[in-house]
């Protein structure tokens, strides 16, 4: 497992700006931690997944959480560290798919840093996930039911923290960041 770094740790992007943060939302398998590396990379910041944070963070892995303290012990452990990560500037952070669900949260991915909500339908999102063991949401007799009660339950949500909001359906990741990039300067203090 790949360790993250303490947000201490955490450095101004390549050209020394204390550039805002970009924060990454969206569904489980939209692809936040992808898209995320690749332009963290391509803007010289540092990149860190939340989920992965917290993984670090607790030595197990999220569905291990899940199953000793719970959905509600894991959503504290992720408000803390979104405090925690959402101070950095010159970031790009990739949230777990169910950080808009607090109030909290969604103020300070909206009061700190660029949101970029990641969109995907349900078909895709099902197509990308439905093999992958490690989502504790998705242990259900109707996978695809529960992305489609999530999704309906969550977009709305997103939409209320997004900055920008880009459909990562059926595009390769290299278009995704071409479409993306032009997108990023209104996300820019003035």
């Amino acid at each position: 497992m790949e360790s993250a770094p303490a947000a201490s740790e955490i450095l101004p992007d390549a050209s020394g700006d204390r550039a805002v943060p970009i924060f990454l939302v969206g569904m489980m398998g939209v692809g936040k931690t992808t898209i995320g590396r690749q332009l963290a990379s391509q803007l010289g910041r540092e990149f860190v997944d939340l989920d992965h944070a917290i993984e670090a963070r607790c030595g197990v892995r999220v569905a291990t959480i899940f199953d000793i303290e719970g959905e509600a012990g894991f959503r504290r452990r992720e408000t803390a560290l979104l405090d925690e990560y959402s101070r950095c500037q010159g970031l790009v952070l990739a949230t777990g798919g169910g950080a808009v669900l607090a109030e909290d949260n969604r103020r300070m991915l909206r009061e700190r840093g660029c949101v970029v909500y990641l969109r995907a339908g349900v078909d895709e999102l099902y197509r990308r996930v439905a093999r992958d063991r490690n989502r504790p949401l998705l242990r259900t007799q109707d996978p695809r039911q529960r992305i489609a009660d999530l999704l309906a339950q969550r977009e709305p949500l997103y939409e209320s923290v997004a900055d920008v909001t880009l459909d990562t359906a059926d595009q390769p990741i290299a278009q995704v960041l071409r479409s993306l990039l032009p997108l990023l300067p209104a996300c820019q203090p003035q």
